[in-house]
């Protein structure tokens, strides 16, 4: 990921396509404000744009795509399955609503929200996950879905996949931040050529990313905020973040990235936060639901 000058310089996935090295993101944006949200986005000059049936914006996503009036092919839209519709035929049902509820023909990536576990589905969830993973496959090579791709998936999820996958994901979308590195995930998916995007790349809701004051020194010697910094230090390991907002100053402070760099004692520095909140969450022990409910 060198060479960078913009949030929408490319970055090649491993089946040769290019995506925008800065999204944004749309969870817990609500329906209301979204359409104005993205607008805003797309207006200051977003072009990657993730999306989740599961947020329940989808819908308001769609209209401020239409409105924009921006080529599709400029744009680079992402979505995920809702984590009560895993399986072969829901999987297919999910990724059709979703292109009805965003208005598009196709999607440029289409991720697993999350990993069927046994918390979810005893001994068959790795079935699950597969079976899910086979839809996606005969969606992408439909072109349907331009890439295909995982979120919240550790490594050992990611080495059950690939046993029975004949695509390897082009991503895994996990909780990147200060605090909350990730570090072995993200060595692992890069190690496999799997390109790593960061979810709550502020920590989100509670965290104090925004107010820590390491931070604020390393920001301070570039004239640059606690969220500037966070997102340099993500890019700086070649992950993809996707911060948000709905106010629009702080969007274009968020593309304000690229014309400083840190040092590798400043990166070392930022890795080694911890305790700054975030949703933090194990895959394995996240129950959202159960299948008999």
């Amino acid at each position: 990921m060198m060479n960078l000058d913009s949030i929408n310089s490319p970055v090649k996935l491993n089946n040769g396509l290019t995506i925008p090295v800065v999204g944004y993101g749309t969870f817990r944006t609500p329906a209301d404000v979204t359409e104005q949200a993205v607008s805003n986005a797309l207006k200051v000059g977003y072009r990657h744009i993730d999306a989740s049936t599961d947020y329940g914006n989808e819908q308001a996503v769609g209209r401020a795509i239409h409105h924009s009036g921006i080529d599709r092919k400029d744009l680079f839209v992402t979505s995920k399955l809702p984590n009560d519709q895993r399986g072969y035929d829901s999987t297919k049902k999910m990724v059709q609503k979703s292109l009805d509820n965003l208005g598009l023909d196709y999607l440029d990536l289409y991720l697993i929200h999350w990993p069927a576990t046994p918390a979810h589905y005893g001994d068959q969830a790795d079935q699950v996950n597969a079976d899910t993973w086979r839809a996606l496959e005969e969606l992408y090579h439909a072109g349907k879905v331009r890439s295909i791709g995982v979120s919240n998936f550790l490594p050992h999820h990611m080495e059950t996949l690939l046993k029975t996958a004949t695509v390897v994901p082009a991503v895994d979308q996990i909780e990147v931040h200060p605090g909350w590195p990730q570090a072995d995930t993200v060595k692992y998916l890069q190690n496999h050529q799997i390109t790593v995007e960061a979810w709550g790349p502020l920590g989100g809701k509670g965290a104090t990313v925004l107010t820590n004051s390491t931070l604020q020194a390393i920001g301070a010697k570039y004239g640059k905020s606690n969220a500037q910094v966070a997102l340099r230090w993500i890019l700086q390991q070649g992950i993809i973040p996707l911060p948000k907002s709905v106010h629009e100053d702080r969007l274009r402070q968020n593309m304000d990235i690229f014309d400083f760099q840190l040092t590798t004692e400043e990166m070392t520095t930022i890795s080694q936060l911890h305790d700054l909140g975030g949703q933090c969450a194990d895959p394995d022990a996240y129950v959202f639901w159960k299948p008999e409910d």
